[in-house]
């Protein structure tokens, strides 16, 4: 009998141990698995973060994209006024036109002499073609300078005798040229005229 009994306790604290190795596997297992969802948090945390900011600098560089476009396709001057023309009743010897700055628009270097940061105009039409013409420009309103801000007035001549080089621009009659104003920066204004049937006048609208 006291056999038993002890053959009993020994089963008994048998399946004590066991059960407890069994809670502490179980144990053991739920701090596996706490841990393999905390490092689950921790990456998903990480990536979320990575493409957040990957997000925001493609947006920051898609903006700056769109800025410079619309800067450069902004128009920049408007024509005022008429374009008038000098005659020697067989050709045009110049052309002359007034410009003002369009609404927010910047600043544009009307000074021809200056060699950098200045605007160009070129010429065209369907015998001749010159990238870079000569010309003169006269501040008719504003501070003097040939500066031309917002609220200013510029009056810009086109010379075609004083071309110091170039092709021969021969404009006669019933001629279509282009006169292309190129700032440093935004879009370039486009001047298209035709000439009269008659050249006999010395100061001709070609409006």
């Amino acid at each position: 009998m006291a056999s038993f009994i002890a053959f009993a306790r020994r089963c008994r604290a048998a399946a004590g141990r066991a059960r407890a190795a069994r809670e502490d596997d179980r144990g053991i297992t739920g701090l596996e698995t706490a841990i393999i969802l905390i490092a689950f948090v921790v990456v998903a945390a990480v990536f979320a973060f990575v493409v957040l900011s990957t997000g925001l600098f493609s947006s920051e560089r898609g903006k700056e994209a769109v800025y410079a476009g619309l800067a450069k396709t902004r128009g920049t001057m408007e024509l005022t006024g008429s374009v008038t023309a000098v005659s020697n009743a067989t050709n045009i010897t110049s052309v002359t036109f007034s410009l003002t700055l369009a609404a927010g628009g910047d600043s544009v270097n009307l000074n021809n002499a200056d060699t950098t940061n200045r605007t160009v105009i070129s010429y065209i039409d369907q015998n001749v073609t010159d990238p870079d013409v000569e010309y003169t420009s006269t501040s008719v309103t504003g501070n003097g300078d040939l500066l031309l801000q917002q609220g200013e007035l510029m009056m810009v001549t086109v010379d075609f005798t004083a071309q110091v080089a170039g092709p021969a621009y021969n404009i006669g009659t019933n001629q279509t040229f282009i006169l292309e104003v190129k700032p440093p920066a935004g879009s370039y204004l486009v001047i298209q005229r035709t000439t009269p049937p008659s050249l006999a006048d010395p100061i001709i609208n070609l409006n």
